[in-house]
């Protein structure tokens, strides 16, 4: 027995028409008559008088309309309080680019499952084009990426600005300089993320509306990697702040570069026009307040 052959068997006793009935739920008049025969099947009894175009309930069709509309208000009122009650588990799909998953989100996710335990959250790291296709065909409810996104079904929310630090070996030569510019790094050799990389690619516009050409020696495909050939004293990179990590201290050294400071803007992308579940409004809520209290009370720390 389905539902909607519930919803059918009512339609037809409350219009008395099988014409009518399949009107109102929008199905072909000989679906719906189909559906009813399979209904009165399963339930072994005949549930209507068929009088020329007037369909009348017999005795047993009445003994189970009441049921069918009790069990139909129950399953209405059952959806209507898993959509609404909090203590109820949501699950969402959310997306980050490799530059921001595991500084960003994964720890963030990790805060939640203590505070918000019923909020179930699956995660995808990608490339800021998948994650962009995700969010436009739906498998992700909301995707964290840097600009720029160009695509009219997207809705754009700013999320941070955090600057990109020049990140160097802990026993380089410039590591103890309290000031480093872009002329200053003319012979080193550059580790950088593959051209697939929105971090490489916003790199590759800073240094070209300086004017600067940087010797590329290595490529590689995670921040990990890259740290592991910078602090190998193998090259120099360009990292956005958040991938600054407590760790770092004892083989890396983070510096400003003085004069024209690149930054990073990372946004909120969703759908335009898809439906925003209780729980990705409720992930966006925190969301936005963790950035917020963060960037409000963490210190700019001290050269490593």
């Amino acid at each position: 027995m389905e539902l909607h052959q519930l919803r059918y068997f009512v339609a037809v006793a409350e219009t008395e028409n099988f014409t009518r009935a399949a009107s109102r739920v929008h199905v072909s008049q000989p679906s719906l008559s189909q559906q009813i025969l399979k209904l009165e099947g399963e339930v072994g009894h005949k549930l209507f008088h068929r009088l020329g175009r007037k369909a009348v309930l017999t005795e047993a069709g009445t003994a189970f309309l009441e049921r069918a509309r009790r069990i139909l208000v129950e399953v209405e009122n059952a959806a209507k309080e898993l959509a609404d009650h909090p203590s109820l588990g949501r699950r969402i799909t959310v997306g980050a680019v490799q530059t921001v998953m595991p500084y960003l989100i994964t720890p963030f996710i990790a805060q939640l499952r203590d505070s918000h335990p019923n909020l179930l959250i699956d995660a995808q790291e990608d490339f800021r084009g998948k994650l962009l296709q995700g969010v436009i065909e739906g498998d992700l409810d909301l995707a964290v990426v840097p600009l720029p996104v160009r695509d009219h079904r997207i809705s754009i929310e700013p999320l941070l600005v955090e600057p990109l630090m020049l990140v160097v070996g802990s026993r380089h030569p410039i590591a103890s300089r309290s000031e480093i510019s872009i002329k200053d790094l003319a012979e080193e050799t550059f580790v950088s993320l593959g051209d697939s990389s929105a971090l490489a690619s916003q790199i590759r516009s800073f240094f070209g509306d300086q004017k600067f050409q940087p010797r590329i020696g290595i490529r590689c495909a995670q921040v990990a990697t890259l740290k592991q050939f910078v602090s190998s004293g193998l090259g120099i990179s360009l990292l956005p702040q958040l991938a600054r990590l407590p760790d770092d201290r004892d083989n890396l050294t983070y510096l400003r570069l003085t004069g024209s400071q690149p930054t990073r803007e990372l946004v909120v992308i969703r759908h335009l026009q898809r439906y925003q579940s209780r729980g990705a409004e409720l992930f966006l809520s925190l969301l936005r307040e963790h950035v917020r209290v963060q960037s409000g009370t963490t210190e700019e720390p001290a050269p490593s």
